[in-house]
């Protein structure tokens, strides 16, 4: 079994090459932060991730979270040794890295946050799953929450001390959350909350003092529909008058969901008002909690994304030892020798290799906009990056276990659950059609396909400059150029044949945000090999990395992203043959 080391190397080279992250943080007035500090930050992180957080990913994946009664109800008690690591992380004032200064924190761009994260996810993703929905609930309390309830919860989550959760999922209520029943009812200086969300992950634990939730709900005069939801905070023990945890609040995890994946994740049933009521504090103005929690969902589903990213890393890394081992085949001589000379084996090394490099470019670009305050391109980039980094990874992840063979399907080689736990990324924070639908519609066909036409003219510039590299990437910068047709053409195919044809939007759709997922991730590639030339031959960097960065971005712009002219092809069939049959007929 392979073990974890950080890809060090390819985060500096992404942040000072591609996202120039030095510059970026002149920009935001950072002039103390640099790339010498994010790469003593991110080796920093590699070693709690690979010492302590990945050896712990197989027990969390056999030794499952399991109910207890405590405090008076039932409780989750978390896999062993999860909480000394978690106590480590916060220790180390991992959970502050981009935390506002007021409240605690460290004040680091997002893209350097973005680039520890994958470093957790990498390593144990049942645990970094805890960190990742704490974030998001930060995010949404930072931009929304009144000064009381900032002061009052904020800088002990941006400390770790108080993880926080996202409870949306209903068991009436999937995507359609304007069927939420989950009732508030006002009583005093707080709410009385009743209800039952599902899906809630790391919902109960005892790693902590209190779990700060965060809980749609509707009011008594709440309007019908997705108009009449109101967020609220629901802490796991009430606050005394000190700010310190006191009475349990009525809401408890009731039961936990067996998983196919990410066993080491406790995933629950809570259960709000069982006993009269959970107290809860309304977050911002009444009835619009749903884009307060977008506020959180969107820094989630970035987060997602990147779990693609490290799933499919780990996947990679386990792949790659296994192929330099496993001897399979026999020299004239009688000497043996491994897998890793057979062609077909490299190939899908190479496609594991290459794209998660692409995939890491792209989530850290796309972590990057945000630092900017670039919101028409970060949201661009949002469902792009959830949606087309979690269905590669489910390919990646596959391909570990085929390289693998018969092996990779027996638990004991570890293969297989990189394999199951990628499973859920394509179904939580949004399937791939909600991420699809966002893009062609609130991303595309709201603004006119404005900030997509930017992205392509962006594209166009830097592509132009790869095409004049020739040489090694002749063939590369070809396929380039037909993928940047392909996502011109498809933009103005969705942007004309939408106002004829209602069901082309989500035909297409899944298609279309797979084809500039493929796209976005050629372009970046081809940047790295632009910079990876030029660093080359002005005698900088590691000459055995910048050599290997050329042959994957080659890779990847002449196999992975010839795939969007078969997108293309399918946007252009259209709905009729996906419309056409009668429901019966299925």
């Amino acid at each position: 079994m392979s073990d974890y080391t950080h890809p060090l190397a390819d985060a500096e080279f992404v942040l000072n090459e591609l996202v120039d992250f030095d510059k970026l943080c002149a920009d935001m007035g950072q002039e103390d932060i640099n790339g010498e500090l994010a790469s003593v930050i991110l080796a920093e992180a590699g070693k709690l991730g690979s010492g302590v957080l990945a050896p712990l990913n197989k027990v969390g994946d056999l030794q499952h979270p399991s109910m207890i009664d405590k405090d008076g109800g039932p409780g989750v008690q978390e896999t062993a040794g999860f909480a000394q690591a978690y106590q480590e992380y916060v220790e180390g004032g991992w959970a502050s890295l981009t935390g506002a200064e007021e409240f605690g924190g460290q004040n680091l761009p997002n893209v350097l946050g973005s680039a520890v994260n994958e470093v957790w996810h990498t390593s144990n993703m049942a645990f970094a799953l805890c960190p990742l929905l704490s974030q998001g609930a930060i995010e949404s309390i930072s931009h929304h929450g009144s000064e009381h309830l900032q002061q009052s919860y904020l800088p002990k989550m941006l400390s770790g001390e108080w993880p926080g959760t996202m409870n949306l999922t209903e068991p009436d209520a999937g995507t359609d959350l304007a069927a939420v029943k989950t009732k508030a009812v006002p009583n005093d200086d707080h709410y009385l909350i009743t209800g039952q969300k599902i899906y809630i992950t790391w919902g109960d634990h005892q790693m902590t003092d209190n779990i700060v939730h965060l809980v749609l709900a509707r009011l008594p005069d709440a309007p019908a529909g997705v108009k009449g939801i109101s967020l609220f905070i629901v802490p796991k023990f009430n606050l005394d008058e000190n700010g310190a945890p006191a009475e349990r609040n009525d809401a408890y995890c009731v039961s936990l969901e067996h998983k196919m994946g990410i066993h080491g994740s406790p995933t629950c049933v809570m259960s709000f008002g069982d006993n009269g009521g959970a107290k809860g504090y309304l977050v911002g103005e009444a009835h619009k909690g749903l884009s307060y929690m977008f506020t959180m969902m969107n820094h989630a589903r970035q987060g997602v994304g990147l779990q693609g990213l490290a799933i499919s890393e780990a996947s990679y890394q386990h792949a790659l030892g296994y192929a330099k081992e496993r001897l399979q085949g026999t020299n004239k001589d009688g000497s043996r020798f491994t897998i890793m000379k057979f062609p077909d084996v490299r190939r899908m090394l190479m496609q594991m290799k290459s794209s998660t490099e692409a995939m890491r470019a792209l989530c850290l670009v796309a972590a990057a906009e945000i630092d900017r305050g670039n919101g028409a391109r970060s949201e661009l980039f949002t469902p792009i990056v959830k949606g087309w980094c979690t269905e590669l990874s489910q390919e990646l992840t596959y391909l570990g276990t085929q390289i693998h063979g018969g092996m990779g399907f027996i638990e004991e080689t570890g293969s297989a659950q990189f394999y199951r736990d990628a499973r859920i990324l394509t179904i939580y924070e949004g399937t791939t059609g909600v991420q699809a639908l966002d893009l062609v519609g609130r991303k595309t066909l709201v603004n006119k396909g404005e900030a997509l036409g930017a992205l392509l003219d962006e594209i166009a510039t830097d592509l132009a400059k790869f095409d004049a590299m020739g040489g090694q990437f002749t063939l590369a910068a070809q396929q380039c150029k037909t993928a940047l047709e392909c996502g011109i053409a498809a933009r103005q195919w969705l942007l004309d044949t939408a106002a004829q044809d209602r069901n082309a939007p989500g035909s297409a759709s899944v298609n279309f945000m797979m084809l500039f997922g493929y796209l976005c991730g050629g372009w970046l590639m081809a940047k790295s090999a632009m910079q990876a030339k030029a660093k080359l031959d002005a005698g900088e960097g590691n000459s055995e990395f910048l050599n290997a960065k050329l042959i994957s971005a080659q890779f990847f712009c002449e196999h992975m992203v010839v795939r969007t002219q078969a997108c293309f092809a399918s946007i252009q069939a259209g709905s009729e043959s996906i419309m056409a049959l009668p429901e019966d007929a299925f």
